[in-house]
């Protein structure tokens, strides 16, 4: 299943920290889960070449924090943060109405943007766009995240790769993906290029590095040595069976069994 289903599911409050951070009444809940939807979806759409990573938001009764992580903050902020003044207006007349909700948007510079599953993507997506052959593609990605630092990255391609007829499923790797171990730190992501020849789905899986809760303060493990219990005593042979039946043997036999045999000379 590791391989089908999102690393991040299984890592979050781990190694990844939740999207979205509010709570809400068995009622509410599915009208805020289709609000974040459609909110991420506005953001991506209106910044596509924003190069956002990810969106996370907050929510109290009249508060919404958003907070952007990008590789070109000056993309959506704008000049004299007019982009984002925009935004907050758009996102009040078409989420809230007339309701009172004050709307904060914090824009966040990602610090390593060649390590980052999403930023990859929309570089693959775009080159494919642009009719780049995908092998060419795939190899530029993976050796641009290698040099970053990850120690492991694999992307994955399919549809009708080069135009051809039949899609098929075509990947480049390099390094580990320990896609089992929970404590590793897998980025993941996915998304669509649209060519002229259809679609081609792009997925993005990057290793960078296992995740433990007290590195510094943790002690070397070290192996055990296992000492004999001196309360009871040294081992005791077992007696030797013969047919089924025990056989008692004296120690002045035991003695004379550990003697060399003396062989007489013939005459």
């Amino acid at each position: 299943m590791a391989t089908k289903v999102n690393p991040r599911i299984h890592r979050i409050n781990t190694t990844f920290s939740s999207p979205a951070r509010w709570y809400a009444s068995k009622k509410d809940f599915p009208i805020f889960l289709h609000q974040d939807i459609k909110l991420r979806k506005l953001i991506k759409t209106q910044f596509k070449t924003g190069g956002i990573s990810r969106i996370e938001i907050e929510r109290s009764a009249s508060e919404l924090n958003l907070r952007i992580y990008t590789s070109k903050p000056g993309v959506i902020i704008g000049r004299g943060g007019a982009l984002i003044e925009e935004l907050k207006k758009k996102i009040k007349k078409d989420f809230f109405g007339s309701q009172k909700m004050k709307v904060n948007i914090s824009i966040q510079e990602v610090a390593n943007p060649d390590t980052d599953a999403e930023i990859i993507v929309q570089s693959v997506r775009d080159q494919l766009e642009q009719r780049l052959p995908f092998r060419r593609a795939l190899k530029r990605g993976v050796e641009q995240v290698m040099r970053a630092g990850a120690k492991g990255c694999k992307i994955q391609v399919s549809g009708r790769l080069n135009g051809a007829d039949i899609a098929r499923t075509e990947k480049f790797a390099q390094g580990r993906l320990p896609l089992q171990t929970l404590r590793s730190q897998i980025d993941y992501s996915r998304g669509i290029a649209q060519t002229t020849m259809g679609t081609i789905g792009i997925k993005v899986w990057i290793y960078k590095g296992d995740v433990f809760e007290d590195d510094k303060n943790a002690a070397p493990v070290q192996e055990e040595r296992r000492t004999p219990n001196r309360s009871t005593g040294p081992r005791r042979r077992k007696p030797m069976t013969s047919g089924g039946k025990t056989v008692l043997r004296k120690k002045a036999d035991i003695e004379a069994a550990k003697q060399p045999a003396v062989v007489e000379p013939a005459q």
